[in-house]
């Protein structure tokens, strides 16, 4: 299911990305990466904030259609 579906307070894992290889690039160096961790905080209005490793990160509703979860 893609990121913006996934339910508030749940950790999952990030199964894959499609995205263009910059764009792959710059969410690597934030810590999203496929098989890694990810927890939504909240998913309202244009943006989700999600906890990957010990930071908070805001993802715009595009970017985050874009990454699926399991």
């Amino acid at each position: 299911m893609p990121l913006v579906l996934a339910p508030v307070g749940a950790q999952m894992k990030i199964v894959k990305i499609i995205a263009d290889e910059k764009t792959k690039k710059h969410l690597a160096n934030l810590g999203v990466m496929a098989q890694s961790q990810i927890t939504v905080l909240s998913s309202s209005g244009g943006s989700t904030v999600c906890i990957v490793k010990d930071g908070r990160l805001a993802l715009d509703r595009d970017v985050a259609s874009r990454i699926f979860v399991a």
